[in-house]
């Protein structure tokens, strides 16, 4: 059985500790599809010397040249996407068809993120002093810590890595724990790539025993985190009053309203699509609808056809249309909140239990969950449950919506489906959230827009975008005279 070494300056190399941690596949308990190092904080010290030392030479090759040598770990992605797919699969529990998903979004921000090379840089203005030339040039930070999550393990290394690789920052990798073989396959393609030793570096091991280090150490001039709002938080903590610029992403409620001249049908597909994908462990994924009364009854009564229709099985299994949840961390707070839903007297209208019976039983597996008439006190519709449950809520107008939407203290995404332009361009203005849409879903997003959170769904310059390299810069004022 493959145990996943740690890379550090260009070598595959084993951790201090000699232990490992298995990696098991959420759809079946006894398959250990890989064993991951558990490294312990000389591991990490090792790791920040090979970044520090990597760094100069780094930051001085030019960014196009940056650029070309990362074209080509694209290609070589390229080349691996099957095992990328099926491994996303095995080790996370989505189905086929959102791994192949994931690994589109990749493509697309490590694409984006590589064209940067010859787009990174400054402004000129005109100088008050005449023969003075006045322009601001962005310079690199250094060594950058980059902590993944385990629900988007491929993309979210693609959109921290690829930005801090091209702004000319080298970097610490640390994977989750659920999820550490899909970011190990992307530093297996960075090493037949051939990028200079210490460039790239990859550590596996629990947050309790190595984040402190990953985070607080002297070498690190920047984190990028996603993950809890609890240990985001937590982080930015730790590093107050350092000069260590930090990007936090972090949780999400995220509502999707209906009004009563929506497209229904549409509305619904959004919603499920949001609540149900990745069994409902996005960051964006819709967690609230939000219905204008006078279709409330009928709104609901699509969602909850819908939703019964959903097939629930092993993410391997083509027609599997939702997979297990990540683990039993998950699988048990997911229950729990279940229950918290029944005894706050929200009404249950599909689903509702874990899924045990037969080869389910061998897995992490919970029934696709709607409840009706959830209203803005109950733990449900205030606390990020991260499995697939999704809260019903009747509002009375446009501005009961919009209120409803916003009593929450995230603020990652919203969405809302209307015929009606101005309410539509009023819920834009009004809506506290980072990514907003109208008649789209709540997880939507696209490479060349940043990404990122408001209130405590984030902390810093978000990822993606213009700011994915801006993030790992500063900026520097140039002023010359001829």
């Amino acid at each position: 059985m493959d145990v996943l070494k740690n890379y550090v300056s260009g070598s595959w190399v084993d951790s201090v500790s000699g232990q490992t941690s298995d990696n098991i596949n959420p759809a079946a308990k006894d398959d250990v599809i890989c064993r991951a190092q558990a490294s312990v904080i000389e591991d990490v010290n090792a790791a920040m010397e090979a970044a520090s030392s990597a760094y100069d030479g780094w930051r001085k090759t030019p960014a196009p040249e940056r650029a070309t040598l990362l074209l080509k770990v694209l290609r070589r992605m390229e080349e691996r996407r099957e095992e990328f797919v099926r491994t996303i699969t095995l080790e996370n529990g989505k189905t086929l068809r959102e791994s192949n998903g994931e690994f589109a979004a990749a493509i697309k921000e490590t694409d984006y993120q590589i064209g940067q090379g010859r787009r990174l840089g400054g402004t000129q203005v005109p100088s008050e002093q005449p023969g003075v030339m006045c322009y601001l040039t962005r310079q690199p930070l250094g060594v950058a810590t980059l902590i993944m999550p385990w629900n988007f393990p491929l993309s979210v290394a693609c959109r921290k890595m690829f930005p801090a690789l091209i702004a000319g920052n080298t970097c610490v990798v640390k994977p989750a724990d659920f999820t550490p073989m899909s970011v190990w396959l992307l530093f297996q393609v960075m090493d037949d790539v051939g990028l200079p030793p210490g460039v790239v570096n990859y550590i596996t091991g629990r947050g309790s025993v190595i984040g402190d280090t990953l985070v607080t150490h002297p070498n690190v001039m920047a984190v990028s985190f996603t993950g809890s709002t609890e240990v985001g938080v937590g982080i930015a903590e730790k590093l107050a009053g350092r000069q260590t610029k930090i990007q936090l992403e972090m949780g999400g409620k995220n509502p999707l309203v209906v009004l009563s001249d929506a497209d229904l049908e549409r509305a619904a597909d959004a919603a499920i699509l949001g609540a149900f994908s990745c069994s409902g462990q996005w960051c964006t994924s819709t967690s609230r609808v939000v219905v204008e009364a006078p279709i409330y009854d009928a709104f609901l009564n699509i969602i909850v056809d819908k939703v019964r229709e959903i097939r629930v099985g092993r993410g391997v299994d083509e027609s599997t249309r939702m997979g297990p949840v990540a683990g039993p961390k998950q699988y048990k707070t997911i229950i729990d909140y279940i229950s918290i839903g029944k005894q706050e007297g929200a009404r249950l209208c599909a689903g509702g239990s874990a899924i045990t019976h037969g080869d389910f039983g061998n897995g992490y597996y919970v029934e696709p969950t709607v409840f009706a008439d959830v209203t803005s006190d109950m733990r449900i519709a205030r606390e990020e449950i991260f499995g697939p449950v999704l809260s019903v809520m009747k509002a009375a107008d446009f501005d009961d919506a919009v209120k409803i939407a916003n009593d929450t203290v995230y603020g990652l995404a919203s969405s809302i489906y209307t015929k009606d332009l101005d309410k539509a361009q009023r819920f834009i203005e009004d809506s506290e959230v980072g990514l907003c849409h109208v008649n789209m879903p709540t997880s939507w997003k696209e490479p060349q827009l940043e990404f990122g959170g408001i209130k405590d769904s984030g902390r810093g310059l978000p990822e993606a975008g213009e700011t994915g390299a801006e993030f790992f810069t500063d900026m520097k004022a140039v002023y010359v005279r001829r």
